[in-house]
């Protein structure tokens, strides 16, 4: 699906001006994007595996859920959005822990250049893994890592272990400093 999404300048601020997803990523326009990474009272993440149809990245092991802002949607709006369609869970604002916003500037060998700035949420997973619906053209499957494999995921990130980008290393290491935090609140 081509979404209309709110172009922002280098620096992420919203310019008023709107286009297609599929214009944004060919011609490299900057535009805002929803992280939420999903964790349990028992210390496990949640992650999802990208769809094989996807055009970036597809099997990859990655963020539980992911998606573009689209125009005329807050960042809250958009991530309580994306959740609902890629794994069926409804979660309101307050769920909602905001933990930054990172600048995700790549380039693809498919022509694609996505000048994302993820802002990145974490929030408690309520519901049982068995109760995720995942989103066909979106997920894959998804599972959940205990802390302590997602760590190991993270300091052992390469192209043959399929899970993460490798330039976003540091990325990881901060979400899971931060996941760890809140669990022991």
């Amino acid at each position: 699906m081509d979404e209309l999404i709110d172009i922002t300048d280098k620096n992420g601020k919203l310019l008023g001006v709107s286009e297609l997803k599929s214009v944004i990523h060919q011609k490299g326009l900057y535009h805002h994007t929803a992280h939420i990474w999903f964790y349990t009272e028992n210390g496990e993440v949640l992650l999802s595996q990208r769809s094989a149809q996807k055009a970036i990245c597809p099997l990859m092991w990655d963020v539980s859920v992911a998606g573009h802002i689209d125009a005329g949607e807050t960042i809250k709006q958009g991530a309580i959005r994306e959740t609902f369609e890629e794994i069926k869970v409804s979660i309101t604002e307050n769920d909602l822990i905001e933990i930054g916003v990172f600048e995700c500037f790549q380039s693809y060998k498919n022509g694609i250049t996505d000048n994302e700035f993820h802002n990145t949420f974490i929030a408690k997973l309520k519901v049982p893994l068995i109760d995720l619906i995942p989103q066909e053209d979106e997920v894959e499957a998804l599972k959940l890592v205990s802390i302590k494999e997602f760590d190991a995921l993270i300091e052992n990130i390469n192209d043959a272990n399929n899970h993460f980008v490798a330039s976003n290393k540091a990325y990881y290491a901060f979400v899971s400093e931060k996941i760890k935090d809140h669990l022991k609140t």
